[in-house]
């Protein structure tokens, strides 16, 4: 099951920001540009139903997805 509809893809961009990671670093990371990387937090946020990548994180460690990738 896929928590909250997110893609493989998001799951990976929303580890990186539970890891605390900016979009450039996300960007470079997944050889992606920082738009694109944006784009997916954007996305990431509003599956979740959240407001910050604050809350986001705070997600991503109840769905167990802030570990190592």
């Amino acid at each position: 099951m896929v928590p909250f509809g997110l893609t493989a893809r998001e799951q990976e961009v929303l580890r990186l920001v539970a890891a605390g990671r900016g979009n450039r670093e996300i960007a470079a990371e997944l050889f992606i540009s920082p738009r694109t990387a944006s784009v997916h937090v954007s996305n990431i946020l509003a599956k979740l139903g959240v407001a910050s990548r604050g809350e986001a994180t705070a997600a991503a460690h109840r769905l167990h997805l802030s570990g190592p990738s």
